[in-house]
């Protein structure tokens, strides 16, 4: 300490204080406003990113809240699409049935309206057919009885018996 205070000059010390209070003045009346003014606009130029940050935020939260929202919308939405086309389903599934149903019953009918008429024709044919053997057999035993003189006789004389005159 002691070599600080012999290399002491009082001339040299006012000259530096007076230096430095010219400097401190001249920085306060030329650097001071725009330092300070950047300072202020940088503080707002902050200030504006964190409102506006904060407005983000707000926004994110309100178009979270839109989306949850058409999301719902969207679901219920789809909810009804598939239950109206479940529905549609049913009932072109119950339509088919009930189409099939009226087919087969026109089939069931038109095949037992053939089943009749094959019987009919059946029953006819065999009454031809019955006739026709029944008309061969009596031709048979009517050529049997009248080969014979005395039994053409003999008939002619029982069916004129059975014969009423009126």
């Amino acid at each position: 300490m002691e070599q600080l205070l012999e290399n002491f000059s009082l001339d040299l010390f006012v000259k530096q204080t007076i230096l430095f209070l010219l400097l401190i003045f001249l920085m306060v009346k030329f650097a001071w406003k725009p330092i300070m003014s950047a300072l202020n606009e940088r503080e707002e130029g902050i200030q504006g990113a964190l409102d506006a940050a904060e407005n983000a935020k707000k926004e994110m939260a309100s178009l979270q809240a839109d989306n949850e929202k058409l999301l719902k919308e969207a679901r219920a939405e789809r909810e009804a699409m598939l239950k109206e086309a479940r529905e549609m389903k049913t009932k072109m599934i119950d339509d088919a049935k009930v189409e099939a149903k009226d087919a087969a019953d026109k089939m069931v009918a038109q095949a037992q309206a053939a089943i009749e008429a094959e019987r009919k024709s059946a029953i006819a044919d065999l009454k031809g057919q019955v006739a026709a053997l029944s008309v061969e057999i009596a031709e048979k035993v009517v050529k049997n009885e009248l080969s014979d003189k005395e039994k053409q006789l003999g008939l002619v004389d029982k069916m004129l018996g059975q014969a009423t005159l009126n």
